[in-house]
């Protein structure tokens, strides 16, 4: 399997810490975001990571290089500007080949368990199943949540957890968008789980959303203590 970290957002929030450092290449302890992220990939066993960029993607690509350090092999989707999470998707299906992928938020902190999406993608089959995402409990700055899981582990339209930006995409999903074309990704998400293609897991580990700099200060914190 293969997996995609999506790193080309500006960052506007986190601005001046954003304006000469992309938000993947900020520090939480020893690592850059990014970093552990590869980190946690390569001890999972995927070896193969899409990395799309847009603002100071330059940057990305001179820090990351071919990704080495980290024990995966890292290729590049480049975007003159975001195109949004599906357009990104979109744009990088040439290098995620045509089996389930992962896709990884590059601005969260988390101990999720990447060898868990291994097995998610085994279950997608293009037709009743398009998605698996992880769900977590909706933290204080998204009270109101996003989708709900019912017993049956399939993911419903209606608040209730937080979507952690961690998922496992068939790429039938994306089926009909252009590639470099902004495109969001919850209208397909919605429109799988209407028909009953969307699977999920609740995660009740840490997951920190790395959204302003209190935020990353707090992650660094964290990652401190994983040193």
């Amino acid at each position: 399997m293969k997996a995609m970290i999506l790193a080309a957002g500006r960052g506007e929030r986190m601005r001046p810490l954003t304006d000469a450092t992309p938000k993947p290449l900020l520090m939480a302890g020893a690592q850059p975001l990014i970093g552990w992220h590869l980190k946690r990939l390569a001890e999972a066993g995927v070896k193969d990571v899409v990395v799309n960029h847009a603002w100071l993607g330059k940057e990305i690509e001179a820090r990351l290089a071919d990704g080495a350090e980290w024990g995966v092999h890292i290729a590049y989707s480049p975007e003159p500007e975001a195109l949004e999470t599906a357009g990104g998707i979109a744009t990088a299906l040439p290098l995620l080949s045509d089996v389930p992928f992962a896709v990884v938020n590059g601005d969260v902190l988390t101990d999720f368990p990447f060898a868990r999406l291994i097995d998610a993608a085994s279950r997608l089959d293009g037709v009743e199943r398009l998605a698996h995402l992880v769900l977590i409990d909706n933290p204080e700055h998204h009270a109101a949540g996003d989708f709900s899981l019912d017993a049956n582990g399939r993911v419903h339209d209606e608040p209730g957890l937080t979507f952690a930006g961690i998922g496992v995409y068939h790429p039938a999903l994306f089926e009909g968008l252009e590639a470099h074309r902004p495109a969001k990704l919850a209208p397909l998400l919605r429109a799988a789980m209407a028909r009953g293609q969307v699977s999920g897991e609740h995660y009740r580990g840490l997951w920190h959303d790395v959204g302003t700099a209190q935020r990353l200060a707090e992650a660094d914190a964290i990652a401190r203590a994983w040193i």
